[in-house]
């Protein structure tokens, strides 16, 4: 079988499987978040943190109780990185340092996990499973959450409660993150993912070389790392080490727990708005975005432009040898479009114009289809921004899913896509300014510059992947992309949670004539060109000046 005819197959096979799962995994959680009655468990934990599942909710009370729950995440995972030299199971290892504990922190909490370390090299196992696995769910668990109150924002109408945070965040935890993860983690123990809390063995290479080979319950967290589109590794080497990703079909299966979510959301969002043609049209455009990504990449990779991987007879350089160009591209972009920051190849090795398109996945907002939660979320403000376009090209007020979308929902939408740029931007130009980013690359030139770019487009976009050449365990860079990492989470979050309570506050619009068909084709294709556009005109310049630079050259 040729390469590109196993490719396609491979293709064919992972869309027919997020088809398949599509419409009773998007009602199961159309059920679980609409669900009145509470697990015996669930009820447990309710009253072991004091809350009240029942009570609603209006946006400034989920907002705050988002934000509490995930400072105290952030310092817990601090005191943890800091301490794991005094806890059990610590293999020896000594105490993060405080940038890079900060950093670690806010990376885990914020669903990004950019890892300025090496997971096997520097932390215990507490540390990677009290701390470090636990965030894996729970901040997939506040993205799903703030998704789900979206949602609810259109779904109801004069009132402003969008439900209970606590009551989202468990059922979360409890009814989707880990009956999934467990299945997962089942099948890839099976497939020979590693999976124990023992000691570091030393064993001796065929040259005679010492090597120290850390253990770890690898298969738990690879489960949880790809499913909540977190992307944190046991290993440094990620999904292109064989204890992570054993062979071609725990390959697969990674792709697809970090799909199967982002992809399964819009028909959670169609059932509960009271129509499943609109949650169609959203995974629509979430899939033809994906979808035209996966074969630019997979395309110039194959081309290999340049003498030495023509000579080499690919750009194999940095890329999983057992897999090759086809499934290291299908991972590297969606890896990009989902948040996970996973890779099982170095992205810093795929050529210019491949890195460009994996550096425009992130910048699209990573909606295509997203990270757990925050990909509907931030499909569905693009959603209202196309609608707004709609209504000023035929002079009529905007209207999606019975809501008028006037100028406090509009200045929202705004605010929530001027948030991120800034700060990709900003970070990059000052890193560049100060010579902190210049001394951190391995590379000249356009490719260096892409290197920076990448970096804080990945932590301001809560992605976590990297090109590898990027030295980012500094001082300078552990602080600020942490706190890039920080307010590219938490800032479009207080301008979602708003939307939506603005929405719950409105009272239902009749479907005249002259209201937009937001189901339809023609809608989908308006949403698609709005998101490219807008992408385009922010941030094709930085886009000349790396990647597309490289690419041409």
């Amino acid at each position: 079988m040729s390469p590109v005819l196993a490719d396609v197959l491979l293709v064919t096979a992972l869309i027919g499987a997020l088809a398949l799962v599509h419409r009773p995994f998007g009602d199961y959680m159309a059920a679980v978040y609409s669900s009145r009655k509470h697990l015996r468990v669930e009820r447990w934990i309710y009253r072991s943190v004091g809350a009240d599942p029942d009570a609603g909710m209006r946006w400034p009370a989920y907002l705050r109780a988002v934000l509490a729950f995930s400072a105290v995440g952030v310092l817990f995972l601090y005191l943890l990185t800091r301490v794991q030299d005094r806890l059990p199971l610590s293999l020896g290892f000594e105490p993060i340092s405080p940038d890079q504990a900060f950093n670690t922190a806010a990376s885990f909490v914020s669903n990004t996990n950019w890892q300025s370390y090496s997971g096997e090299a520097a932390m215990g196992h507490v540390t990677q499973t009290m701390g470090l696995a636990v965030q894996n769910f729970v901040s997939a668990a506040v993205g799903i959450a703030v998704a789900v109150a979206l949602v609810r924002g259109f779904a109801r109408s004069r009132t402003g409660e969008l439900g209970n945070f606590w009551a989202d965040l468990v059922r979360g935890v409890v009814r989707i993150l880990i009956p999934v993860s467990v299945v997962a983690a089942v099948l890839l123990i099976a497939c020979g993912a590693l999976q124990n809390f023992g000691d570091i063995h030393t064993v001796t290479t065929l040259t005679g070389d010492k090597q120290a080979i850390s253990p770890g319950a690898v298969a738990s967290q690879e489960a949880i790392k790809d499913l909540g589109t977190n992307g944190g590794g046991y290993f440094n080497a990620n999904s292109a080490h064989p204890f992570e990703n054993p062979d071609g079909f725990t390959n697969w299966l990674e792709i697809f727990l970090l799909l199967v979510i982002p992809f399964s959301l819009p028909r959670t969002f169609g059932r509960m708005v009271g129509s499943v043609r609109q949650g169609y049209a959203i995974v629509a455009a979430m899939g033809v975005i994906w979808f035209l990504g996966v074969v630019a990449v997979t395309i110039t990779e194959y081309a290999h432009p340049g003498t030495a991987s023509q000579l080499a007879g690919g750009a194999m350089e940095g890329k999983e040898q057992r897999f090759g160009e086809g499934p290291s591209s299908l991972f590297a972009v969606s890896t990009t479009m989902t948040s996970t920051g996973s890779v099982n190849s170095f992205h810093d090795s795929f050529q210019g114009l491949s890195g460009g398109v994996l550096l425009l996945g992130m910048m699209l907002g990573e909606i295509a289809p997203g990270g757990v939660g925050s990909g509907l979320y931030g499909m569905l403000v693009m959603a209202v921004i196309a609608v707004f376009i709609a209504g000023l090209m035929v002079g009529r007020t905007p209207e999606y899913l019975g809501k008028k979308i006037g100028g406090r929902e509009i200045k929202l939408a705004a605010c929530y896509l001027l948030i991120t740029p800034a700060l990709v931007l900003t970070g990059t130009a000052l890193a560049m300014a100060l010579g902190k980013g210049q001394s951190s690359m391995t590379n000249i030139g356009a490719h260096g510059f892409s290197e920076v770019l990448y970096a804080y487009t990945s932590a301001s976009n809560n992605n976590g992947s990297a090109f590898a050449g990027f030295g980012a365990d500094t001082p300078y860079h552990n602080t600020v992309l942490g706190l890039c990492m920080l307010l590219g989470r938490f800032l479009p979050m207080v301008f979602v949670l708003a939307l939506a309570g603005s929405l719950a506050e409105q009272r239902p619009v009749p479907v005249t004539a002259g209201t937009l068909r937001t189901e339809k084709p023609l809608f989908t294709g308006l949403l698609v060109g709005a998101i490219l556009i807008i992408t385009g005109l922010t941030f094709f310049p930085a886009l000349a000046l790396g990647p597309l630079a490289e690419g041409l050259a």
